[in-house]
């Protein structure tokens, strides 16, 4: 029973809020603050807030628009496909999702308490961005961009003011590419549920732009990602460490090609997709391997 309601929160790709934590907190560390407790709850906070919004997606997909009655799923898009599959109620995975977000809620008040009213206004709006990213964002062609913000700069912005007490510009840029790779995340993934998701009445970019337009709009982004870490670096804001990020071109230039080729073709972007996420967990990471470098050399 566990298992069943830890697979609908689909964990394979909550390692993303991990990175986000991981890559704020080695920020902070460059900086000089270091709490691995709190940096812990920021992650078990963040985790669930994300798990949250998979499966009321998950719900609302199924059992309100009825889009996942006509998606095909892919391991990276389409959502978990249990409720399709009969494996839970959808009585049951609304009660997952909204005891994910109380949860999530009560530890990011908690640490509001500890550190500030700045972080509840930040967990705010995260939360926010949970709860109404499928009924509404996703249906006025803010879906990728509130995504971007709840699952790149605010967690970042968040964790470093929770371990540091201040609202450094440094956490901002640098929460930019991280932004900008989680718009890609949804952008990418929305390629093969375009019919299904205009259908159910949802306006995302693709669905808006067109499959052909919106390939274009994905490789510009991905390549404003690494503009934006090389430009950080040359304006002082970000250690030249980061730069290290820049190794995450590999899978994203995999994933822009082969979208810029394939965007039609519903098996070929399945590949694309994998190395998406590859850039996006991979950037954030070798980011927060740049700060943890640039802290232990001083």
């Amino acid at each position: 029973m566990i298992k069943k309601y830890v697979l609908e929160t689909r964990p394979q790709f909550l390692t993303l809020a991990l990175a986000l934590v991981v890559h704020g907190s080695a920020l902070a560390a460059w900086h000089g603050s270091v709490h691995i407790g709190r940096s812990l709850l920021a992650a078990l906070a963040l985790m669930l807030l994300q798990g949250s919004v998979n499966v009321l997606n998950d719900w609302h997909d199924w059992s309100r628009s009825g889009i996942d009655h006509a998606t095909r799923q892919t391991p990276f898009s389409g959502g978990s496909g249990m409720l399709p599959r009969g494996e839970m109620s959808s009585r049951n995975a609304l009660a997952l999702g909204i005891g994910t977000l109380l949860a999530g809620a009560a530890i990011g008040v908690y640490l509001s308490w500890l550190a500030g009213w700045p972080l509840l206004v930040l967990g705010v709006a995260g939360a926010l961005s949970v709860v109404l990213y499928t009924p509404v964002f996703t249906r006025i062609g803010l879906g990728e961009i509130m995504a971007g913000l709840g699952l790149g700069v605010l967690p970042i912005v968040g964790t470093y003011y929770l371990l540091t007490g201040t609202l450094d510009i440094a956490a901002w840029v640098s929460g930019i590419p991280a932004t900008l790779l989680t718009y890609n995340l949804l952008l990418l993934n929305e390629f093969p549920d375009a019919e299904a998701d205009r259908a159910g009445g949802r306006h995302h970019m693709v669905v808006l732009l067109g499959k052909r337009t919106a390939r274009w709009l994905y490789a510009a982004v991905e390549a404003g990602t690494f503009v934006s870490i090389v430009l950080g670096v040359v304006y002082g804001v970000m250690t030249p460490w980061v730069l290290l990020g820049l190794i995450a071109v590999v899978p994203a230039s995999h994933a822009v090609r082969v979208t810029l080729q394939d965007y039609e073709s519903f098996e070929a972007l399945i590949p694309a997709q994998g190395a998406n996420v590859q850039a996006v967990i991979g950037t954030n990471i070798l980011m927060a391997a740049g700060y943890v470098i640039a802290a232990i050399l001083g």
